[in-house]
């Protein structure tokens, strides 16, 4: 791994002096597979932190040149600059101060290509996220998310999936700050009172009736975190375990000014949990509705997500949309790196609440043991798969099983 990452280091040190912007594209692409899936452990990222002011900032400043780097280039840069973020960790602000102005250029010029500008806010969000500490650099990254996700930003309108990714990115730095600042009222010390999340409510709204399935999904996760963050306000960690002790807290909507929209916000979301149509393909309906049914769960029921994410060496359970957030945006800036930056990277370790040796005890095995017990071919991967096609089996004949009025099997 390390000879690998130490060419893909190599060859990024000349995309500066590189005429060609496909032999550009080609090392950054390379750059970014070697951050995700070589630099893991504290070796990597030693090599990483070694490099990333002699390398890394100037082949994705050279990438990002507008006029010069093609689009597909300038993508390339953006996720070379936020993998890099997360193989850094925490108390990093040099780097947030070193990448800060360039990717706000990016995401703020409205002539660069929609995904450009889509990277460059994720880009910036992960690295406030992960490395940054100053909470005036975090809300003024909140307000850039706030002015994008808008229908329309300097004059001109906004791409949804700009406003998709400008609302995911809200969602992400949110988490990092206490619940009464996204959904509190009457709060001492902030223009007007709200909560960042209860201002935006009206905006979230139309977004649940744009046509845009990414921008309602993204909009609806949003309202998610804002409604659990309000049934939070005011109940201990010992209390609050069931949905009725949940609602009559003092996080409850009811007697506010913002009481009617939010039923009109939980009347939308329930219609999109079960919306059908033409207009949409089979699997996007399938997807919205399960999509849906996941909010509309924290949103109308006022109970707690539950996903549990299994991989190699382990399982995660997260109980709560923050968790669940920063998991999925993870999961997109890793990509196939995920699993072994979990089970090597200690910041997102501590990020998860996961267990570092717990993860690696599969390191320990011997290649014949990780066969008989990891491989597709194994005794519990057959079980499993037993288990799968008795579940589908029993779901086809409840399916099938009708019965007539006198209740007599047909």
């Amino acid at each position: 791994r390390s000879s690998k990452l130490s060419d893909a280091l190599s060859l990024a040190s000349t995309v500066p002096t590189e005429k060609r912007s496909a032999k550009r594209e080609s090392y950054l692409r390379s750059l970014f597979k070697a951050v995700t899936q070589y630099a893991t452990g504290e070796e990597g990222q030693e090599t990483i932190l070694s490099k990333v002011d002699d390398v890394v900032i100037p082949a994705c400043t050279a990438g990002l040149r507008a006029g010069v780097a093609r689009p597909a280039e300038q993508y390339a840069a953006c996720r070379v600059l936020e993998a890099t973020a997360v193989v850094l960790g925490g108390d990093m602000d040099e780097y947030c101060e070193a990448i800060h102005d360039l990717l706000v250029k990016a995401v703020k010029a409205t002539g660069r290509a929609a995904q450009v500008r889509v990277a460059a806010i994720r880009a910036l969000s992960m690295s406030l996220f992960v490395c940054g500490t100053d909470m005036v650099a975090t809300n003024a990254c909140l307000d850039l998310c706030e002015a994008v996700c808008a229908p329309t930003f300097r004059g001109e309108e906004v791409d949804p999936h700009l406003r998709a990714a400008a609302l995911d990115c809200w969602a992400l730095l949110s988490t990092t700050v206490a619940d009464a600042y996204i959904a509190g009222d009457d709060i001492d010390g902030i223009d007007g009172g709200n909560g960042r999340g209860v201002v935006i409510l009206p905006l979230l709204q139309q977004c649940l009736d744009h046509a845009n399935v990414e921008l309602r999904s993204a909009a609806g996760e949003c309202v998610a975190l804002i409604h659990e963050a309000r049934l939070n306000m005011g109940i201990e960690d010992e209390e609050g375990e069931n949905a009725t002790e949940r609602r009559y807290r003092r996080g409850s909507w009811d007697g506010t000014e913002w009481e009617v929209m939010m039923d009109e916000v939980k009347q939308r979301v329930a219609e999109l949990s079960v919306e059908s149509g033409y207009r949409l393909s089979k699997k996007q309906k399938k997807l919205q509705k399960a999509t849906f049914r996941e909010f509309m769960s924290t949103i109308v029921d006022d109970e707690s997500p539950s996903q549990v994410v299994t991989f190699r060496g382990g399982t995660l359970c997260l109980n709560s949309w923050r968790e669940i957030i920063q998991l999925n945006f993870m999961r997109h800036c890793l990509q196939a790196g995920f699993q072994i930056q979990l089970m090597t990277n200690a910041t997102l370790q501590a990020i998860f609440g996961a267990d570092g040796s717990i993860l690696n005890k599969t390191a320990d095995m011997s290649q014949l043991e990780k066969r008989l017990i990891m491989s597709k071919t194994s005794e519990a991967s057959k079980n499993a798969d037993k288990h799968l096609r008795r579940q589908r089996k029993n779901r086809t004949n409840a399916k099938n099983h009708f019965l007539t009025c006198d209740g007599e099997d047909i």
